[in-house]
């Protein structure tokens, strides 16, 4: 073979190895918990935008599948009327379709929003704000009926009780016998504390676990809304704002190995146009992303089909 047609050959099958070569994947960041196209029919669920309890619906719902059943709460109120802010459950069997609850409101007792429900044995523990953005803890083991167990006791590190202020959007998790809460002060930022007992809880560290910023789209605001575990690493959805008066809000995702130092996606936010409060779920295929804030919305893997 001669010189010039041996280095043609070569240079043929290098470009071609380098055309046949897929784009290096972030193990970090894997494609399926980050790209998201919106469902064609969304929304999925929104307030009646009638004269009901639920006129509209606000802050973060919590979805938990469990076989072929979805569950969904949420929290409902009337707009001009009474403010106080109810709990109300919801059911599908597909997690397109809901359909309230006869029971609604389920939790008429206590003020309850931006909820986190984990199942634990034959319980389900819901960590929610209530009146003031206190955090609070309720129980059940109908998903139905649920019982009050009063405000969530955070401590700092050194055991003394957290200042006076606000304490809410409460996310959970939990791994070998240790409950993780993750807490935001006026959105500032997040906070982690621990309990073995769901008493009393204690900081991890006093400093934020998330901060806002440095990146513009989450400036102003962040909280935590889920906390899952994938391959070896854990996430944290959280939603955000990059205005000072919040009137726009964004979904984003950190990463950590030890649940206390966290790494933002450079890419956030991964939903936009003020949706917010979103939370995973997996359909026992594929996850999906949901968004809760004003209104539920589902957005599909981007390779999935919208229809």
């Amino acid at each position: 073979m001669k010189k010039t047609s041996f280095l043609l050959l070569l240079t043929a099958v290098l470009v071609s190895g380098i055309a046949l070569r897929k784009p290096a994947s972030n193990p970090e960041f894997p494609s399926e918990l980050v790209h998201f196209k919106p469902y064609a029919h969304n929304p999925v669920f929104a307030g009646t935008g009638a004269a009901t309890w639920d006129q509209q619906i606000r802050e973060r719902g919590y979805i938990l599948r469990e076989g072929r059943n979805w569950y969904l709460w949420y929290t409902g109120y009337q707009k001009g009327g009474d403010k106080t802010k109810y709990l109300g459950l919801a059911t599908s069997t597909d997690g397109f379709t809901w359909k309230r609850s006869e029971n609604n409101p389920i939790h008429q007792t206590d003020w309850v929003e931006d909820m986190s429900v984990w199942k634990d044995g034959n319980t389900y523990y819901m960590f929610a704000e209530g009146r003031d953005d206190i955090a609070h803890l309720l129980t059940s083991t109908d998903r139905i009926h649920w019982t009050e167990k009063g405000p969530i006791d955070i401590r700092l590190k050194n055991g003394t009780p957290l200042s006076k202020g606000p304490y809410g959007t409460p996310a959970i998790w939990k791994e070998k016998g240790v409950w993780y809460l993750f807490y935001e002060r006026n959105d500032a930022a997040v906070w982690l504390a621990t309990s073995k007992d769901l008493k009393t809880w204690t900081n991890v560290q006093d400093e934020p676990v998330l901060n806002c910023g440095p990146e513009a789209y989450d400036q102003f605001a962040v909280a935590a809304n889920q906390i899952i575990h994938y391959k070896g690493f854990y996430y944290m959805y959280y939603h955000a704002s990059a205005f000072k008066d919040w009137r726009e809000w964004s979904t984003n995702l950190a990463v950590s190995s030890d649940l206390i130092h966290w790494k933002k996606y450079d890419k956030n936010p991964i939903v936009k146009d003020n949706t917010s409060s979103g939370i995973l779920v997996n359909d026992g295929s594929h996850f999906r992303l949901y968004t809760m804030h004003p209104e539920v919305k589902v957005f599909l893997p981007a390779a999935q089909t919208t229809n």
